[in-house]
C-alpha cells in the first residue's frame, strides 16, 4: 500500500479497519480513509480482513449523516517500538473514532495520562506533523528522548470549539522515557495536532444558535426572537447530536458572547447524554434541574435553539419535533417543525421574496424572479432611470429602495410604489468624484429596518447608520480601523454582524465586525468591535455577500493567482458547500441568506445568474450592482 497518497502522508504503521454491519470487526483497527462503503475501502487496499470480534448492526437511517460504516481506531503500541515510531503511532491514534482517546493514551507514561488534556485545543496544519528526533540529546537527559513536531499551521480550534485562522510555523517537542523496557511519552503539548485532511475528515462545521441581544434603546420593533448562527467545529462521528447540544449549552463562542444570549438558565446540562432521533425524526432532550423552572415562552426559545442547532448537525433529514423534559422525563414543552419555522426561523428577516434586483443599462432599477428571463422596472422613481445610480439596496420588506448617485456623493431613498417621490438626499458626501471608490459605498439594510452606509476617501472612512432608513445619520465607531478605507459593507439580517471590504495600502480584505449597542434611546451609541479576517488567504477581495446564517460568498484572488469565487464561513474557515463554477471578470456578487436562492453577479458577460446545481447564465447584457433585499 502506498501510504503517501490520499492525504495519508507519513503513515508508517499498519492499520486495520472495522467495518461495522458489513464484516466481523476487531477493536484494533487503525487509520483509514472516511470511505462511504466497504467496497471502496477494500479496493483502495488500505484494510486487512478482520478475523475476530462481534457482528454489529449498522444504523441505515438517513439522519445518521457523518455516521460512516467505517470506524477508524488506533493501533496500540508494539513491544520494542522506538521513540519516533511511538510518537508517529500516537499521532495516528489521535485521529481515531474513539470518544476518549483510549488507544492514544496507551502511548503515554503514567504521569502524562493524568495531565494530558486532548480537548483543550486543536492545532490544524497544512500537512500531518513531521516527527523528527532532536539533533543533539541533552547530557542531563541521558535516559530520555526528545522528538520535535514541525509543520505549517493554518488554524486553531479552542476549547469552546471555535475555529480561528492562524498561519504560522508550528514547532513543539514531545519527550519520552522508558517505563519498564518500553518507550512512553511523558511530556507533550495539551490538545491535538492534525493535518488538514484529517481535520476535515474528523470534524464538521456546525451552527449553534443564540438570540441576538440588543440594548434597551435598540430593541427591534419587529420582535425579539432573532436567532444568530454561531459556527463551531465538532467531531462528526462521535455522538454528533449529543455533542451539538452540549456545545449549545456551553454558551456562545467568545466572539459572539457580547451580543447574543441563550434562553437556557445558567448551568443547565443534559440529564441524559444518549440523544438520538426516533423513528419519526423527533428528539427528546432531558435537562438538569436548572431548566425545570422556566415558563412556556422561555422553554419554547430553548427548544428553538436546540431545534436549529441539531438540524444543522443532522442535515440529511428534517427534524419533526423537539421536546424538552426534566430529569424525570416530564415534558417541559415541545416545538414542532412548523412552529419553529413560523416563530423562530433565522431566515425570517433575511428576505424571502422572489425579487432579484440590479441597475440596467438605462439606469433603471429592475427586478426579476428566479426563473424570469426578462427584468421589469420597479415601481416608484428609481424605476424610471431619471436618477442615475451606481448602487442600490432594497429593504428586506421590499417597500423601499436606497440608492447612491452615479458620482458617489448623494444617498437617496424612495418607496417602491407608484406615485412615490425621491425626495432630497438623506446624506451627502464630500468625497465623491475623484476616484471610483471615493464617496458613499453601496448601502445595506439590516433585518431591523435600519440603513447602513460608509463614506470613504484616501484619508479614511466613516461608518453611518440611519435608523429605519430616515432621519440624521449616526456615526458608528469602528475601533481598530485606523486610516484604512471601507470600500463596501453588507449587514447581516440580525443587525449584529457586518461584513466590510477594507482597503489598506492597495490590498483589500474582507473583515467581519460585531455590532455593539449602548447608550440611551435619545443618544444611542453603536460601535463595530473585533474586526477579524474572513478570507485571509485572499490578497485582493472584490466583492462579498451574505449567503446564509454563517456563510458568505466571496470574490477575490490569492497572491499571484487568478480571481475565484468561493463560500466562506464567518469564522474564517472554508465552507463545505459546493464548489462554484468560474465566471469571468466579476465586479459584484449578490446572494440570498436563503441558501436555496441563486447567486447573481456583475461579470464580463453582463448580469449573470447561478441557480443551484446549474451553470452561470446571462440574464442581461448590460447592467450593474446586483442585489437581493438587504
Amino acid at each position: 500500500m502506498d501510504t503517501d497518497r490520499g492525504g495519508e502522508r507519513g503513515v508508517r504503521t499498519a492499520f486495520r479497519a472495522q467495518l461495522r454491519g458489513v464484516l466481523p470487526g476487531t477493536p484494533r483497527a487503525g487509520r483509514a480513509f472516511a470511505l462511504l462503503g466497504c467496497a471502496a475501502l477494500l479496493l483502495a487496499g488500505c484494510a486487512s480482513m478482520p478475523d475476530n470480534g462481534d457482528v454489529k448492526a449498522v444504523d441505515q437511517s438517513p439522519r445518521a449523516e457523518g455516521e460512516s460504516q467505517v470506524r477508524v481506531y488506533g493501533v496500540p503500541p508494539q513491544d520494542g517500538a522506538q521513540p519516533t515510531n511511538i510518537v508517529r503511532s500516537f499521532l495516528d491514534a489521535t485521529t481515531s473514532d474513539e470518544a476518549d482517546f483510549r488507544t492514544a493514551s496507551q502511548y503515554l507514561a503514567k504521569s502524562a495520562k493524568r495531565t494530558w488534556q486532548p480537548f483543550l485545543a486543536t492545532n490544524v496544519l497544512q500537512e500531518r506533523p513531521k516527527p523528527e528526533p532532536k539533533a543533539q540529546p541533552s547530557r542531563e537527559d541521558s535516559g530520555g528522548y526528545t522528538v520535535t513536531l514541525s509543520g505549517s499551521q493554518v488554524a486553531t480550534v479552542d476549547s469552546n470549539h471555535a475555529y480561528t485562522p492562524q498561519e504560522k510555523p508550528y514547532r513543539q517537542t514531545i519527550h519520552l522515557i522508558k517505563e519498564g523496557d518500553q518507550w512512553r511519552i511523558d511530556r507533550l503539548p495539551n490538545g491535538l495536532v492534525l493535518g488538514q485532511s484529517d481535520f476535515q475528515r474528523i470534524y464538521r462545521s456546525v451552527n449553534k444558535y443564540y438570540f441576538a441581544s440588543y440594548s434597551q434603546s435598540e430593541q427591534p420593533r419587529s420582535g425579539r426572537d432573532v436567532l444568530v448562527a454561531d459556527p463551531v467545529y465538532l467531531r462528526q462521528r462521535i455522538e454528533p447530536i449529543t455533542a451539538s447540544v452540549e456545545a449549545l449549552l456551553s454558551g456562545p463562542t467568545n466572539w459572539l458572547d457580547e451580543v447574543t444570549t441563550s434562553a437556557f438558565p445558567r448551568g443547565t446540562r443534559l440529564a441524559s447524554r444518549d440523544l438520538s432521533l426516533d423513528d419519526s425524526n423527533a428528539l427528546r432532550v432531558k435537562l438538569s434541574k436548572q431548566a425545570a423552572s422556566t415558563d412556556m415562552a422561555q422553554c419554547k426559545q430553548m427548544a428553538a435553539q436546540v431545534f436549529y442547532t441539531v438540524q444543522d448537525m443532522t442535515r440529511a433529514s428534517k427534524i419533526s419535533q423537539v421536546e424538552l423534559q426534566d430529569g424525570n422525563e416530564n415534558s417541559l414543552c415541545a416545538l414542532t417543525q412548523e412552529q419553529a419555522d413560523r416563530d423562530f426561523a433565522p431566515t425570517r428577516r433575511a428576505g424571502h421574496s422572489a425579487g432579484e434586483y440590479f441597475i440596467d443599462g438605462d439606469h433603471r432599477v429592475v427586478s426579476m424572479s428566479d426563473h424570469a428571463t426578462e427584468p421589469t422596472p420597479v415601481h416608484g422613481p428609481f424605476g424610471t432611470g431619471a436618477t442615475p445610480l451606481r448602487s442600490v439596496a432594497i429593504s428586506r420588506g421590499e417597500d423601499t429602495a436606497a440608492g447612491v448617485s452615479s458620482d458617489g456623493r448623494s444617498l437617496y431613498a424612495a418607496g417602491l410604489q407608484d406615485g412615490a417621490e425621491r425626495g432630497d438626499p438623506l446624506l451627502t458626501s464630500s468625497h465623491g468624484g475623484k476616484h471610483a471608490n471615493d464617496g458613499l459605498t453601496a448601502p445595506s439594510w439590516d433585518g431591523l429596518g435600519d440603513l447602513w452606509i460608509a463614506d470613504s476617501d484616501a484619508r479614511g472612512s466613516r461608518l453611518l447608520r440611519l435608523r429605519e432608513g430616515k432621519g440624521d445619520p449616526q456615526e458608528v465607531e469602528v475601533p481598530g480601523l485606523g486610516k484604512r478605507r471601507i470600500t463596501a459593507i453588507r449587514v447581516a439580517a440580525d443587525g449584529i454582524r457586518i461584513a466590510m471590504l477594507v482597503e489598506d495600502k492597495g490590498r483589500t480584505t474582507l473583515q467581519l465586525g460585531r455590532v455593539e449597542r449602548s447608550g440611551s434611546a435619545e443618544h444611542p451609541v453603536l460601535s463595530v468591535k473585533e474586526l477579524r479576517p474572513i478570507a485571509p488567504q485572499l490578497e485582493d477581495v472584490v466583492a462579498a455577500s451574505w449567503a446564509g446564517g454563517s456563510r458568505l460568498v466571496v470574490v477575490g484572488r490569492e497572491s499571484g493567482g487568478v480571481q475565484q469565487m468561493q463560500f466562506m464561513e464567518t469564522d474564517g474557515s472554508a465552507s463545505n458547500a459546493q464548489t462554484l463554477p468560474g465566471v469571468n471578470g466579476v465586479k459584484a456578487v449578490a446572494a440570498s441568506e436563503d441558501e436555496a436562492r441563486p447567486l447573481i453577479a456583475d461579470a464580463t458577460e453582463g448580469i449573470v445568474r447561478l441557480p443551484p446545481d446549474a451553470n452561470w447564465k446571462t440574464v442581461a447584457k448590460e447592467g450593474s450592482a446586483p442585489v437581493y433585499p438587504g
